[in-house]
């Protein structure tokens, strides 16, 4: 009896189930005519490109050859025509653009003046001379001269040939001295110790800056197994190599490095192993654990987006438009990604941001590590952005843009996808409420935002760098770092220095620090430099006499000097950093914009150190200065190779002190964090946590939250079951709240 009751049950539910689908399916039918039938939201978005980007385009490739070949063309010069040059011979290392000053570009882009001319820099090696050049070649375009500018740039009329960075024909060299000079006199010992053979060699990984003092060009380069992730598999061998002359037949091996001990010379080492009074390495065949191959197979393809109702999108040529954004993209060789000209609703908000400099301080009881400063600018950072591979490094369905490059090489280099732009959803509301108190109503809009991004790829480490477009109006530029860690040999002492993270390997404790360049318009060029921040004062309670009350007031305060305003790390500083105007908003407050620095830095070289000066700019966490042409960078081509006494010192860029009241400001902005390796970072390292950078936030720069207007908006209230359709149907544009603006465009 109860069997036939449950039976009974069970078919009565699924008889109920049956009607319910089938009642649903009759009411959306019947429904269907009251859902708004929408069109496709591609023509929401029409934008008007303008060529004004192109005063900020990276040279072509055509642009390269003709001044490269223009350059080769000139007598006088002797430049050399093998992209494997040996350092005595003259060679051009880089070509690149040179950027309009200020004036000239906004003349042209707010005034409709004639554009600036385009020109190119050209910087070239003198191994022949012993000196480095720096020229301007132009108009491109036009009839092509030349002229030298290092003096102009540098208040001397050349640079040290010990400063250049080692090029790919050096590195030629150094092989070929390490193969003469240390693999074939130590043959027996290379192989016992560490397997070594011609089919099966041992890697080299340099260590930098070269040398103790200015005019040094000494290498300590350890040496690592031939494996894929060679940066961690050490082998505990290191030597010292002196390639100060241009000459090579004067180079000169200075020391070597053996299981923590050190010899003068070949023999040495030979008669120290042979007598048994140094530790032998004995050789120990390993799986490769820094190798990235999977080790699970795939179990089906993770979440993606698309574009449902196309791009929202436009790229063209160097110029993106994104809703109420528009920008001039590029990316430098030595600096790597850059953006001009960023505006919003049409109002030029950032006249320049650029990533500046990437510096890391080793810690190490061994050579190779114990004195490395990376100063990755003098090696380039947007050198080695390569191809982006979709899916992984950008979404399937981002727009890739190819990049061309002149530096180290005899001509013109194409990067294939190398730049990629795409819109994302954040997946987290970029702001929400529901109210269930005395209405039941939602509000709330997706966190949409344009992304650009280039990764490069710098020796051992990857940066990925982020320039990121919010509907709010904010924009972020932030750089998360992957790939391998630096390791070295584990001897006594070495664990004072990082955490062992494999068979006798370190991991070697180190600083990142990353600088920016952002110079901000806020309603025009005329800007001041302000603070905020609370304390809590004691303050009466009007109501009563019995006691008294803590309570949060504001505290504002304009700072006036350069000085004033170099706010370093490790020191306490306001939380509100803002450049304003002079202008208010509707509220009258005064229309600016907040830099909030996403860092977690460590301390910063000591200033005594003598290697200090080239990477100054790190002492502060921001500094406003006063625009200046000839103050275009903060760091420099050749900090690394002469880090003792740098061309470009960016603390002498507040040494003058002057007055940032309603002036030209720009911001540079140092974020960074501490990596104290672990057993994680093998294979290498996850970009979670590791990164950091800044946001540019509206602060009364808006009578409201410019967002509010944004077609991606959803509202839901009780009788308006169909007001999620709002999301892809409405476009407040087309109610008249908002003029149609052409970006790009003088209006």
């Amino acid at each position: 009896m109860v069997a036939q009751v449950t039976s009974l049950a069970k078919c009565l539910l699924i008889l109920l189930a049956l009607i319910s689908v089938i009642l649903n399916i009759v009411f959306i039918c019947l429904n269907s005519s009251r859902v708004p039938k929408c069109q496709n939201t591609q023509q929401m978005w029409k934008y008007n490109h303008s060529n004004h980007s192109n005063i900020f385009a990276d040279l072509s490739k055509d642009e390269y050859q003709q001044v490269r070949d223009y350059m080769w063309a000139q007598k006088s010069l002797a430049i050399s025509r093998s992209a494997t040059a040996e350092p005595k011979e003259n060679f051009i290392f880089v070509i690149d653009v040179v950027l309009p000053k200020k004036a000239d570009a906004l003349r042209y882009l707010d005034e409709r003046a004639s554009p600036p001319a385009r020109e190119a820099s050209v910087v070239v090696f003198y191994g022949s001379l012993g000196h480095i050049k720096e020229y301007v070649v132009g108009p491109i375009g036009g009839v092509l001269t030349h002229r030298d500018v290092t003096a102009e740039k540098y208040s001397q009329s050349e640079v040290k040939i010990t400063a250049r960075p080692v090029t790919i024909g050096e590195y030629v060299q150094v092989f070929k001295f390490l193969y003469r000079e240390v693999f074939g006199k130590l043959e027996e010992i290379l192989k016992e110790s560490f397997d070594h053979s011609d089919k099966k060699p041992l890697r080299p990984f340099e260590g930098m800056p070269r040398g103790l003092k200015s005019g040094d060009r000494e290498t300590w380069i350890s040496f690592f197994r031939d494996m894929s992730g060679m940066y961690i598999h050490p082998v505990g061998f290191e030597v010292l190599v002196n390639h100060q002359s241009v000459n090579t037949s004067q180079w000169q091996l200075k020391k070597l490095l053996y299981n923590g001990q050190y010899f003068d010379t070949i023999d040495e080492l030979k008669e120290s192993y042979k007598k048994g009074t140094v530790t032998k390495i004995v050789y120990k065949d390993i799986l490769n654990y820094a190798s990235l191959k999977p080790r699970s197979k795939p179990i089906g393809l993770g979440p993606q987006q698309s574009y449902l109702q196309g791009k929202r999108f436009s790229v063209k040529s160097n110029q993106v438009m994104y809703m109420n954004w528009s920008f001039a993209f590029g990316l430098s060789s030595l600096t790597g990604m850059r953006a001009f000209d960023i505006k919003f609703r049409g109002e030029r908000i950032v006249y320049e941001l650029s990533v500046q400099e990437a510096m890391s301080v080793y810690g190490s009881v061994t050579p190779g590590m114990m004195l490395t400063k990376f100063l990755d600018s003098s090696i380039g950072i947007g050198r080695f952005a390569h191809e982006l591979v979709r899916g992984v490094d950008c979404p399937y369905g981002a727009t890739y843009v190819d990049t061309y490059r002149y530096i180290d090489t005899n001509e013109t280099q194409r990067f294939k996808n190398s730049i990629c732009v795409f819109e994302h959803d954040i997946g987290r509301p970029l702001r929400r409420h529901f109210s269930d108190f005395f209405h039941n109503k939602y509000g709330g809009l997706a966190n949409s935002a344009l992304f650009i991004r280039s990764i490069t790829a710098i020796g051992n480490y990857d940066y990925v760098w982020d320039f990121i477009f919010y509907q709010s109006g904010s924009v972020e530029a932030r750089v998360h770092a992957t790939g391998y860690i630096s390791s070295s040999f584990i001897i006594d002492g070495s664990m004072r220095h990082g955490h062992q993270v494999a068979e006798r390997t370190l991991g070697n404790i180190h600083t990142h620090f990353i600088n920016f360049k952002v110079d901000l318009d806020i309603m025009g060029v005329k800007n001041v430099f302000q603070t905020k921040d609370m304390i809590y004062e004691e303050m009466d309670l009007p109501w009563t006499s019995e006691r008294k009350a803590k309570i949060p007031v504001l505290v504002e305060k304009q700072l006036a000097s350069e000085q004033e305003a170099a706010l370093r790390h490790g020191k306490p500083m306001p939380r509100y950093l803002h450049v304003a105007s002079n202008q208010t908003n509707r509220w009258g407050h005064q229309r600016s914009y907040k830099i909030q620095v996403i860092s977690f830095a460590a301390e910063h070289l000591p200033e005594s150190e003598p290697e200090e000066s080239a990477m100054s700019w790190a002492r502060y966490k921001l500094a406003i200065t006063k625009h200046k042409d000839e103050e275009q960078t903060s760091s420099n081509l050749y900090s690394q190779n002469d880090i003792w006494s740098p061309v470009v010192d960016f603390s002498r860029f507040i040494d003058d002190n002057e007055s940032i009241v309603n002036e030209d400001l720009v911001a540079w902005v140092t974020a960074g964090f501490l990596h104290i390796p672990h057993a994680e970072d093998i294979p290498n390292t996850v970009t979670i946590g590791n990164g950091g950078g800044f946001i540019l936030r509206p602060h009364n720069y808006f009578d409201e939250d410019p967002s509010i207007f944004s077609p991606d908006g959803v509202y839901f209230e009780p009788g308006s079951e169909n007001s999620f359709w709002l999301k892809v149907c409405e476009n407040p544009w087309d109610k008249g709240k908002r003029k149609e603006i052409g970006f790009g465009s003088r209006a």
